[in-house]
């Protein structure tokens, strides 16, 4: 097992295929149907790359990944929880994730999430109304958005606005057929970029290929 650059990384070869992995918070126990390895008497989670676009983005050498162990997170379309439940791993028992999600059928699988990984706090709530949520949850240190809507990068910037520390750590990952599926992907990253400029600091950003088709990863600082 390979301690990797990344907070809360590892790193493990099969083959010619690179794993990412994380230690798993709550051992034996798994709600993904994931691999689990055991090295040295530490259980590791296997972290796929097609399930995920944060380990997409690893293995695609993102220069920068902010989140570390007692974080803060405000995650915009928790979904299911896979990547809430990996993050859950790297920020451990003193950080926290507010999960949002829309869909309450999700919602209720994120229930069941954290009823384990008690550093998961499911909400269901709209991304694109903060307003209503606003106090339900306290200013965050990382700020990490996954919503395939069309006005996705307006919903961050807002989310950013209000919930996001001064100096925080921003990630948005894009998914260009979202916003217009008449063009080029790389049109979609240009424009969100120069969108992003104008409130946030780009640390760095990388097209995610072939493990998750015409989607873009932003790492971002508020300024």
């Amino acid at each position: 097992m390979l301690k990797s650059n990344y907070n809360g990384i590892y790193f493990q070869w099969q083959g010619k295929k690179k794993l990412v992995l994380t230690k798993n918070l709550t051992p034996k126990i798994k709600f993904f149907k994931e691999d689990l390895i055991l090295e040295d008497n530490t259980e590791y989670r296997i972290f796929e790359p097609g399930r995920s676009k944060y380990s997409a983005a690893i293995l695609q050498k993102i220069s920068k990944l902010p989140i570390k162990e007692n974080d803060s997170i405000l995650y915009l379309g928790a979904s299911h929880g896979y990547t809430c439940s990996y993050l859950s791993d790297i920020i451990g028992n003193k950080g926290y994730i507010f999960a949002v999600d829309l869909s309450p059928r999700v919602v209720r699988d994120l229930v069941k999430v954290s009823s384990v990984r008690e550093n998961i706090i499911p909400l269901l709530f709209d991304a694109n109304k903060p307003f209503l949520y606003k106090e339900k949850i306290t200013k965050v240190d990382i700020l990490y958005q996954d919503i395939a809507q069309r006005n996705q990068v307006d919903i961050f910037l807002k989310n950013v606005d209000l919930f996001l520390k001064n100096n925080g750590y921003c990630i948005l990952c894009i998914k260009s057929r979202s916003i217009d599926v008449t063009k080029n992907p790389g049109e979609i990253y240009s424009y969100v970029r120069k969108q992003l400029a104008k409130k946030l600091k780009i640390l760095d950003s990388k097209t995610l290929d072939p493990f998750q088709k015409d989607h873009c990863f932003f790492v971002c600082q508020k300024k």
